[in-house]
């Protein structure tokens, strides 16, 4: 039992210290924005590159069946993706902040147009989403195409502090929890023990 507790706790502290790293990482990453979008960019290049030829190599695998040139056209595409944008990171940062932009565009409208028709519990916060999405993709939108340099790289710098800090906070409330179990089951034990008759003394001949 004490193994297994260390070794949980050590794997949440393991978990922690990503966190941190994480949490570094995503605050170079609001300093030096547009390195964080020329990196992003050449990570989702690589990421599709790799993933089409790990599909490519599926579909080899189940040639003679339905799925081979389904699987060859979405594997082709992928590396085709893949190539252009580690080509073209600037490009592909501008492409993907319009996309971004439209997204946050139809977002808002449609939150606002929903909680303006449905005027559910959640009619505020509804409506404040929608306004903030509709503003923020107005914004990206009409700095667009110089923004592109800075927006993708924002949200992936954001991503990585967000997550780092819930990795922070589940180690380190993972590694609290099982010191309280731990210490529970010691006390437990201790009482168990306290109350146990004791056989280790002899037995007086009568």
């Amino acid at each position: 039992m004490a193994d297994s507790t260390q070794q949980l706790r050590r794997g949440f502290g393991w978990l922690a210290a990503l966190g941190v790293l994480l949490v570094l990482a995503g605050l170079v990453g609001l300093i030096y924005t547009a390195a964080a979008t020329l990196t992003s960019m050449l990570l989702f290049g690589w990421l599709l590159l790799i993933g089409g030829a790990v599909g490519l190599l599926h579909a080899i695998q189940a040639r003679g069946t339905n799925f081979f040139w389904l699987g060859v056209v979405v594997a082709a595409l992928n590396i085709a993706a893949g190539v252009v944008i580690i080509a073209r990171p600037e490009a592909a940062a501008e492409a993907l902040t319009m996309f971004a932009a439209l997204l946050f565009l139809t977002g808002g409208v449609f939150r606002l147009a929903g909680s303006a028709v449905v005027r559910g519990p959640q009619f505020g916060w509804t409506l404040l989403q929608g306004a903030f999405d509709l503003l923020l993709g107005i914004l990206v939108l009409a700095s667009w195409p110089s923004d592109s340099k800075y927006v993708i790289g924002t949200f992936f710098a954001l991503a990585l502090l967000f997550d780092g800090l819930g990795l922070i906070a589940t180690g380190y409330g993972g590694r609290r929890v099982v010191g309280m179990v731990s210490d529970a089951m010691d006390a437990e034990t201790k009482a168990a023990t306290a109350s146990a008759p004791d056989t280790t003394k002899p037995v007086q001949p009568e």
